[in-house]
């Protein structure tokens, strides 16, 4: 049995824990790996070895840092099909889903290159007379990342590679459930040049987290999971005078105008619904159909309903299994809530099964129609493959809908009208706005910017509030007297 390793001080080394974790595949439920709940002693051996690592790492040049994200670049896009297989083995995740996860995260990575322009500070000449005032960025310290299973190489590259390449040190506490893909993006980091102690990476579960949010030498925690654990961890760690941010739940509704592109928003809905099992924090998981595009439920219902689950490497699966089986039994638990509750199902798959795979973590697309905010298929995220469509008779009532929901993540209206689309993003009460783009996931030199109960924080992922975060300003006033000039102000140079 595989048992995965932890890395500290630049080595890949086996826990002396007796605590381990089981690695399944999702499409079986076999175990492929054992993941250690990291012990006392080598969470705060990872601490100091990147306590000792940021002495020397804050000094090195920022163009050199840079260069360590080229060659990191450059080795992730290499192996962007082996860390993509991996990953979809144990995430469940059809190949395609797992070359996109890695891609976007070697997009991040790409920003990272850029750190040297990205931590320019600012100057003034003669803010009075004879001084200037100017400004420097410089690092904070040991940073620490938490990462949800849903995307293993995606997020961890939304906080490390950019973190270190500001000058920072630290340490990555991956999902247990999926801890492969992690060990991979380090070992490549590194190949790519990293010294030692530069990059951490400790396993295990809450037990494990506790340390990372109350010790002294910690100055920031970024976090993406669930609500409840990312109000704890926000909390713990601000108590502790630590920067943090958290990205939490998120209950991502679409508006559907009348005059809208049928065949784009029914195209885009499907994958941005069901795509990865729902399993994505921005996953649209509300469709709100205004006026007459009501007509179109039906249609889409039957199109989703041709979407086929199946393992990683099935060309014609259109989405993996869930993580887990108590996932699954979450899942299948709100599929049922909604039929009691007076939903219809216009597309049940709670009885999906795959041929060879009967154990796995199967539940297959689910539409329901006539769903009111009272119930609970609305007012939770369900994280599956389970759309909810409502209708509403004009804009103004899908804008009241959106904005009384307490997550505000994504969003995205479907409309050919300029005025419709100005006035919802302008009023919408969301962080993330598409207009005729269902997922509106923004490109890394932008910032990941959920709003509400879906984050808990002030600067967002990546982008320009991510350099900030991962960073402190200095502000310099300096006054050189002429008086100090060696000889004198009036002192003759020789140029022979």
């Amino acid at each position: 049995m595989h048992q995965v390793s932890l890395l500290i001080n630049g080595e890949m080394q086996a826990s002396s824990s007796t605590q381990f974790i089981d690695v399944t595949n999702p499409a079986n439920n076999q175990v492929i790996a054992q993941v250690p709940c990291a012990t006392e002693q080598e969470i705060e051996q990872a601490i100091m070895s990147a306590q000792r690592a940021f002495d020397t790492w804050k000094d090195v040049p920022v163009t050199e840092r840079a260069r360590v994200m080229m060659r990191y670049q450059a080795l992730l896009k290499e192996h962007q099909r082996s860390i993509a297989e991996t990953l979809a083995q144990e995430t469940g995740k059809t190949i395609d889903d797992a070359m996109g996860d890695v891609w976007r995260g070697i997009e991040v990575v790409e920003q990272a290159m850029n750190v040297p322009s990205m931590m320019m500070g600012e100057t003034v000449e003669n803010v009075a007379r004879n001084i200037d005032t100017y400004s420097h960025i410089q690092p904070l310290g040991v940073c620490v990342g938490i990462t949800p299973f849903n995307f293993p190489a995606m997020i961890p590259l939304w906080m490390f590679p950019l973190a270190i390449a500001c000058g920072n040190t630290f340490i990555l506490k991956p999902s247990e459930q999926d801890p492969m893909t992690p060990m991979r993006l380090a070992e490549l980091f590194i190949e790519a040049g990293a010294p030692a102690g530069v990059l951490n990476v400790i396993h295990g579960g809450k037990e494990q987290v506790e340390p990372l949010l109350t010790h002294p030498l910690i100055k920031a925690v970024s976090f993406v999971g669930s609500v409840p654990v990312g109000q704890h961890i926000y909390r713990t760690a601000t108590a502790n005078m630590k920067r943090a941010q958290c990205f939490a739940g998120a209950k991502n509704h679409t508006v559907i105008m009348p005059d809208a592109n049928k065949e784009h928003v029914l195209n885009n809905l499907v994958g941005a619904s069901v795509g990865a099992a729902g399993q994505r924090c921005m996953a649209i998981s509300v469709a709100v159909f205004v006026g007459e595009s009501q007509q179109w439920i039906p249609e889409l219902a039957e199109r989703i309903a041709q979407v086929k689950p199946g393992v990683w490497d099935d060309k014609k699966a259109g989405f993996g299994p869930l993580i887990s089986p108590a996932a699954k039994q979450r899942v299948l638990g709100f599929i049922q809530s909604g039929k009691e509750q007076g939903a219809r199902c216009l597309v049940d798959g709670s009885e999906c099964q795959v041929a060879g795979y009967e154990q796995g973590n199967w539940v297959g697309p689910t539409v329901f129609a006539d769903v009111t905010d009272q119930m609970d298929i609305y007012q939770q995220e369900i994280f599956g493959p389970v759309l909810c469509t409502m209708a509403a008779a004009s804009l103004e009532d899908a804008l009241t809908l959106v904005n009384n929901n307490p997550y505000g993540n994504g969003t995205s209206i479907f409309t050919n009208s300029g005025a419709a689309a100005r006035k919802y993003q302008r009023e919408v009460e969301v962080g993330q706005v598409g207009i005729n783009v269902p997922i509106p996931v923004p490109l890394p030199f932008f910032s990941f910017t959920g709003w509400k109960n879906s984050f808990y924080g002030d600067l967002h992922a990546y982008g320009k509030q991510a350099i900030r975060f991962y960073t402190e300003t200095k502000t310099i006033t300096a006054r050189w007297l002429e008086n100090d000039i060696p000889g004198g102000p009036n002192m003759t140079i020789s140029l022979s």
